[in-house]
């Protein structure tokens, strides 16, 4: 029964939050919501913060499990942004929160993850240096990161998603051309995304 009762502590929680800004969200109101009393909540999480922690991860590895490959850097900006549009009101309810650094933590987990199974998908052949590869995906991690934060911040409005989009066919080449630049042997052969 206790996977039952986490769910549901989960599930109101996220309900609550998607109606109201977290610092008006107290265990009480949770507990009330899905039929439980206080103790069974904090049997399953220490406080709100760390039933926040939870269902970001939760949401993280969700997404993570859902894509094993990631074809273009486009599909993975798309995933990295879907989560977020999909719960917006939950999303800025956690940003505009002294636990901001939850959701910022888990968001680079998932930038991450998204530009390493990109560039292990689309440069699975390309003969270059472990660092340097490290460093592509850490270049291209940060940006990611960076432009995720500024829509965040900006409302999360819909003319964002097409400033991103242009900046993405602006920057169309770069990651190619880094790869280029870091390839170990001098063969002359071309790297191209798969």
């Amino acid at each position: 029964m206790p996977n039952f009762t986490k769910r549901a502590i989960k599930e109101a929680f996220w309900k609550l939050l998607n109606e109201q800004p977290l610092n008006q969200i107290s265990v009480r109101e949770i507990v009330e919501e899905c039929g439980i009393n206080r103790n069974s909540f904090y049997y399953h999480f220490q406080d709100i913060p760390s039933l926040i922690e939870e269902i970001v991860m939760d949401a993280a590895n969700s997404l993570i499990q859902q894509y094993p490959s990631i074809e273009t850097i486009d599909e993975g900006i798309e995933i990295a942004f879907r989560f977020t549009l999909e719960n917006k009101k939950a999303v800025m309810h956690i940003c505009n929160s002294v636990n901001r650094n939850i959701y910022e933590q888990y968001l680079m987990r998932i930038c991450e993850y998204v530009v390493t199974t990109y560039f292990d998908t689309a440069f699975a052949d390309a003969q270059i240096d472990e660092d340097d590869r490290k460093t592509i995906i850490l270049f291209v991690k940060c940006e990611l990161f960076g432009l995720c934060i500024h829509w965040i911040n900006t409302g999360m409005s819909e003319k964002a998603g097409v400033k991103l989009n242009h900046l993405l066919s602006l920057c169309g080449g770069l990651i190619v051309e880094m790869v280029q630049k870091c390839q170990k042997t001098a063969s002359g052969s071309q790297v191209s995304p798969g």
